[in-house]
């Protein structure tokens, strides 16, 4: 198979689809890989390192969408890229489609086949292309969220961790899965009082056995969200509905119970952001403030560190990359069902329900 890896050009994106050591793997198995010139520069990989494990360089990018049967990326295509998406071609990449509809019409009205990480499933519910940059995500929202605490960014002016006869600040994590915990684990380390809430028991249970002593947990209600917040001087929303928008656990009105300078850092904005004043923001400007609440909304919070990120993913990618090469994308979905569950779009179908329903479009469940 035609493997194509293209630069990314969403704002600030600077990881790129493979590694060359996933690359000399594919190679391995017979297929010809693609990678646009100075793709991976950014995180670290240079055109010679991919050239030396077989990979041929293209120049532009719309050289490997030309040529390329799959296309490995990080991020969702963005307008300009659009057109450059085939009948029948397959896209292996981040697209949270319910959060966007023009990319939903675009990749529908493409006729090509989008096959989502974030929903691929495992049996036990685990979403295994989501977990490893969920991990960098929650450890970068309590370093972000302790960087613009400072006076000078706009928040309180509170030191994480205190100092001795001083209180640490105060964390709320909302959302005890991957992220919520990555998060809550790296606030605990920087000396903060951290709570982390959710919705369920056996979780919360799992949560106050493993996590350090300065976290307590705690039911995710409204009624007890609202009680914490007047104190509360960093909220961290990574609350997660797989392939379906987040929900709004903050209100506006909420904001009103907060201390002015309070930081919001809400790493579900690629579902739609679970504070209802959240909007995508980017690397370039990532913060704007709300009622005098600061609000952290970067859309592709991995992309800040870009070399430990692709690293990260292509070790969970790459299997399944594989499989898809290998067998091509039918055959791949019929035998690993953990797989036919990123299938999101195929053919100008709407083939995830959640996706579906969020649009109102019709679905399609024959794949």
């Amino acid at each position: 198979m035609k493997i194509g890896i293209p630069k990314e050009i969403k704002n600030n994106e600077n990881r790129v689809g493979m590694t060359p050591a996933g690359v000399a793997e594919l190679v391995k198995h017979g297929h010809t890989v693609f990678v646009q010139h100075t793709a991976g520069e950014n995180s670290g990989f240079t055109d010679e390192m991919y050239t030396a494990v077989g990979a041929e360089i293209l120049p532009a990018i719309e050289d490997v969408y030309g040529t390329a049967d799959m296309i490995v990326k990080v991020k969702e295509p963005i307008e300009k890229e659009y057109p450059l998406v085939r009948k029948g071609q397959l896209l292996f990449t981040y697209f949270h489609f319910a959060s966007d509809r023009p990319l939903t019409e675009a990749m529908i009205k493409s006729g090509g086949v989008c096959l989502a990480y974030e929903t691929v499933k495992l049996a036990d519910g685990s979403l295994p292309l989501l977990v490893p940059m969920s991990e960098v995500a929650g450890r970068m929202a309590s370093i972000n969220g302790a960087y613009y605490l400072q006076k000078t960014k706009g928040g309180k002016g509170k030191l994480m961790c205190g100092v001795p006869g001083v209180k640490p600040a105060k964390v709320l994590v909302l959302g005890g899965g991957i992220v919520g915990q990555a998060a809550a684990r790296t606030a605990a380390g920087m000396g903060a009082d951290v709570i982390i809430t959710d919705i369920s028991l056996p979780r919360l249970r799992e949560l106050s056995i493993t996590m350090p002593a300065n976290v307590r947990t705690l039911y995710s209600s409204q009624h007890n969200i609202v009680n914490e917040l007047p104190d509360t001087d960093v909220v961290i929303g990574s609350v997660l509905i797989p392939g379906d928008k987040a929900p709004h656990l903050i209100t506006r009105d909420m904001l009103k119970l907060m201390e002015k300078g309070t930081v919001l850092v809400d790493v579900a904005i690629d579902q739609g952001g679970c504070f209802e004043t959240s909007r995508p923001t980017t690397h370039t400007d990532p913060v704007y403030e709300i009622d005098g609440i600061l609000h952290y909304a970067v859309a592709n919070i991995p992309g800040a560190v870009p070399n430990t990120s692709t690293l990260a993913l292509t070790n969970a990618t790459l299997r399944y990359a594989v499989a898809l090469a290998d067998k091509g994308w039918e055959k791949a979905c019929q035998d690993d069902p953990a797989l036919r569950e990123g299938l999101n779009i195929v053919d100008g179908k709407v083939t995830y329900k959640a996706v579906a329903d969020v649009f109102g479009l019709p679905y399609c469940g024959e794949y």
